[in-house]
C-alpha cells in the first residue's frame, strides 16, 4: 500500500522491501513517470538511491538487475515490486489531477428555483432601471447615480454579441477603482476576470474561448500598457491571433497560430486620460465625481460602516439579487426598428464610432428588459429577437446625456473640471479677471497641471491674457461663461426633439 502521508517522501513496504519516492511526482507530464526512488531491504541499512522513469522499460530493468545485485534479492522480486509501485503511483497521479481540477474548476451556481422566480419577477417590472439603480445602491455603492448604472448596463452587455466596455477617469484618491469593484461585485463570478499585473501576452494564452462573454476588468490602466494593443484588438475585432514558433517533441520547428475568440467587455481606470485615446475612442468615459457633496457622502458612509450601523445584511441580499439577475438573461438578438431615425449631435467628436456605441447601448438596455418583450421569429433564418420601444431610446438618452457632453467637449475632463471651478469662483467673488497664482491657491492645483489646462483654455478660446507681462506676470479673463451650458442644451434639445418625432410618427 502506498503511503502519501509525507507529500515529500511517499513510502511503499512490502514483506522484502522497503521504498520512498522522494520529492513525490509531477502530474503535468502523463506520457513518463520519473522518479528519485530510494530502496533497501527490510531492517538493513543498505540504502540504493536512483532517479529513473518507471515508464522506460530499459531504464526499469537495468535497475532492477542492479538492486538485486546490490542488496541480494531475487530479480523477480524487484521486478514485481516496481510494476506493483508503479501502477499504485499511477492511480495516485490520477487522484492528484483530478482533485487539482475539481480545486480550479470554475465556479458555476445553480440557481434554485425560488432564486430564478426571483430574478425574472424582477427583471419584469415596469420601472426596471430605476429600481435597479435603487438596488445598486443597497448594495453599497455610494452616489454616482448616473455613473453606476452606466456602469452596470454595460457590464451586462458582456452577454450580448456586441460588447460595450468602459473607461473611470479622475484623480488620484477619489474611487475610480472602488467603483469599478463596487459595481463589479454585482456580476456573477464566473463571468468576471480581474487582473493587476499582465504581461505583454498574457492575453494569447487563455483558451480559445475562455474569455467569451467575459468582463474583464483592469485595476489600473497605468500599469497595463502593455496590453493595451491585444485589448484593442479584442475590443474591435472580437478575436486575437498571435504567431508563435514551437519545437515539438522530435525537435521539429513548426510555427503555430494562438487564437483567443472575444466578445468582451473591458473596463478600467486611470488618471492620465490623454495617454489613452486610442483606447478611449472605444469606451464610454466615465468621469468619477469629484464633489464636496461626493466626498460629504462617502465619508459620512465611512463614519456608518465603522459605527456598525449599515445593513450588511441587505447589501449582500441586493448583490446576490443583481447577481442571479444577471444569471438568468439568455442570450437574444436585439433589433432596434427605429434605428435609422436616430441621429447625434454634429458637435461629437469621432461621430461614427461615438453612433455605434450610442446605438450598442439602447440594444444593451433592450437586452436587459428581455422578460419583458415579446419575442419574434426571422421567418427566413428562424431566429428570435425581440425589438426595442421608444422608452428603451428615452432612457439611454438621459443616462448618455453627459458621456456626449463629453465628447462634444474641446476640454478634455481635467481641464473641464478646473474650467468649471475656475468660473464658479469667479462668479462667487463677483470677479472678472484673475492671475494664476491666486487660482493656483485658491483652488489648490498642481502648477504644472495648471499651466497646461490654462494653455488648452487658451487655444480654446475660452481664456484670454487681459493685461501684465511675463516679468511681473499676466491677468486673466474667461471669454465664455455658457460653452458647456449651450453644447448641453443643444445636446438635451436634439435627443428630446427625436423621441418627439418617433412619438409623433406612432
Amino acid at each position: 500500500m502506498l503511503d502519501t502521508t509525507n507529500p515529500n517522501s511517499y513510502e511503499y513496504t512490502t514483506k522484502h522491501l522497503e521504498l520512498h519516492i522522494l520529492g513525490g511526482i509531477k502530474t503535468n507530464k502523463l506520457e513518463s513517470m520519473r522518479i528519485t526512488l530510494s530502496i533497501q531491504k527490510l531492517k538493513h541499512n543498505n540504502v540504493l538511491r536512483h532517479t529513473l522513469d518507471l515508464y522506460n522499460d530499459n531504464q526499469v530493468e537495468k535497475f532492477a538487475r542492479k538492486v538485486a545485485e546490490r542488496l541480494e534479492v531475487g530479480t523477480s522480486i524487484v521486478r514485481r515490486t516496481l510494476q506493483d509501485v508503479t501502477k499504485e503511483l499511477e492511480n495516485y497521479r490520477f487522484l492528484l489531477i483530478e482533485q487539482y481540477e475539481e480545486a480550479h474548476k470554475p465556479y458555476y451556481k445553480e440557481l434554485s428555483a425560488t432564486e430564478e422566480r426571483e430574478a425574472i419577477k424582477f427583471l419584469k417590472r415596469k420601472d426596471l432601471l430605476s429600481k435597479t439603480n435603487e438596488l445598486i445602491g443597497k448594495s453599497g455603492v455610494i452616489g454616482e447615480q448616473t455613473n453606476r448604472l452606466l456602469m452596470y448596463l454595460i457590464f451586462t452587455s458582456r452577454k450580448t454579441n456586441n460588447p460595450l466596455h468602459c473607461i473611470s477617469l479622475g484623480s488620484s484618491g477619489v474611487g475610480k477603482t472602488h467603483l469599478q469593484s463596487k459595481v463589479s461585485e454585482l456580476m456573477p463570478e464566473e463571468d468576471k476576470i480581474e487582473m493587476t499585473v499582465l504581461s505583454a501576452n498574457a492575453f494569447y494564452y487563455f483558451n480559445r474561448t475562455e474569455l467569451q462573454h467575459r468582463l474583464i476588468l483592469i485595476e489600473d490602466l497605468d500599469g497595463a500598457e502593455s496590453v493595451l494593443y491585444p485589448l484593442r484588438e479584442l475590443q474591435s475585432k472580437k478575436r486575437i491571433t498571435k504567431t508563435v514558433v514551437h519545437k515539438d517533441a522530435r525537435g521539429n520547428t513548426k510555427t503555430i497560430h494562438l487564437t483567443v475568440e472575444g466578445p468582451v467587455s473591458v473596463a478600467g481606470c486611470t488618471t492620465q486620460e490623454s495617454i489613452y485615446e486610442d483606447n478611449s475612442n472605444r469606451n464610454f468615459l466615465l468621469y468619477i465625481d469629484e464633489s464636496s457633496e461626493q466626498d460629504i457622502r462617502i465619508m459620512n458612509y465611512q463614519r456608518l460602516i465603522s459605527a456598525g450601523k449599515i445593513n450588511e445584511e441587505q447589501e449582500h441580499k441586493s448583490r446576490e439579487l443583481l447577481k442571479d439577475v444577471q444569471r438568468v438573461l439568455k442570450p437574444i438578438r436585439v433589433i432596434n426598428p427605429y434605428a435609422e431615425h436616430l441621429e447625434l449631435p454634429q458637435s461629437v467628436f469621432k461621430p461614427r464610432r461615438t453612433n455605434s456605441h450610442y446605438l450598442q447601448f439602447i440594444e444593451a438596455i433592450t437586452y436587459y428588459k428581455q422578460y419583458q418583450r415579446e419575442q419574434h421569429v426571422n421567418e427566413e433564418t428562424g431566429e428570435v429577437f425581440i425589438e426595442t420601444n421608444i422608452e428603451d431610446i428615452e432612457e439611454a438618452n438621459e443616462l448618455i446625456q453627459e458621456v456626449l457632453l463629453r465628447k462634444s467637449d474641446l476640454l478634455n475632463g481635467a481641464c473641464r473640471s478646473f474650467f468649471e471651478l475656475l468660473k464658479a469662483y469667479l462668479k462667487a467673488n463677483n470677479q472678472t479677471t484673475f492671475t494664476n497664482v491666486e487660482i493656483r491657491r485658491t483652488l489648490r492645483i498642481n502648477p504644472s497641471n495648471q499651466k497646461r489646462y490654462m494653455l488648452q483654455l487658451q487655444l480654446a478660446e475660452l481664456v484670454k491674457r487681459a493685461k501684465g507681462d511675463k516679468r511681473k506676470g499676466y491677468v486673466y479673463e474667461v471669454l465664455n461663461y455658457e460653452d458647456y451650458e449651450t453644447t448641453n442644451k443643444q445636446i438635451k434639445d436634439l435627443l428630446q426633439s427625436i423621441i418627439d418625432r418617433l412619438r409623433g410618427s406612432k
